[in-house]
């Protein structure tokens, strides 16, 4: 009785094992197709930034201004860094001027300078990133309605972020 179960322990050795796929391709033909539909929804916006490092020099440009918008606690200052602030957009009841940023740069900076692309945001600590991200798409773009039709214009697309200059220590 040995032998015999000897021997079918070794035949049961040597058979293969039949590997069944079925199942696997089942989910394959329906996780495909799933895959791929729902990949043409999903959209990524890259926003591309410039950040200054300390060992780099200003370029000279043609253009007459370097424009710098200051986002402090309770103010919006856009200045040049050459001449100083241009205008200051203190919060109005706790809420922050962004139709008066807006209609500053939009008004009054691009029209003088129509061929400026670059901004630098300057942020003091514990601004919000919210209000960062507001005044960057503000700078970038402007929503202008003419009639029934409305459209945008690009004003800075360019955008350098950075710490504020401290108040004290003769900052903007």
């Amino acid at each position: 009785m040995s032998l015999t179960t000897r021997a079918a322990r070794r035949h049961r050795r040597h058979e293969a094992a039949e590997l069944s796929i079925t199942a696997f391709m089942n989910l394959m033909v329906v996780l495909v197709p799933f895959l791929l539909i729902t990949a043409v929804f999903s959209r990524m916006t890259i926003l591309e930034l410039n950040l200054p490092s300390s060992s780099q020099s200003l370029p000279e440009t043609p253009q007459a201004i370097n424009l710098e918008i200051v986002l402090r606690q309770s103010t919006i200052e856009v200045a040049d860094r050459g001449t100083g602030l241009l205008r200051a957009f203190p919060d109005k009841e706790g809420k922050r001027d962004y139709e008066g940023l807006a209609t500053f740069l939009v008004e009054e900076i691009k029209p003088r300078f129509p061929t400026l692309t670059a901004a630098t945001i300057l942020v003091e600590p514990d601004i919000p990133y919210d209000t960062v991200v507001q005044v960057m798409d503000l700078a970038r773009v402007r929503t202008v309605t003419d009639g029934p039709r409305t459209y945008q214009v690009e004003l800075f697309p360019e955008i350098s972020i950075g710490d504020a200059p401290m108040l004290g220590k003769g900052g903007a």
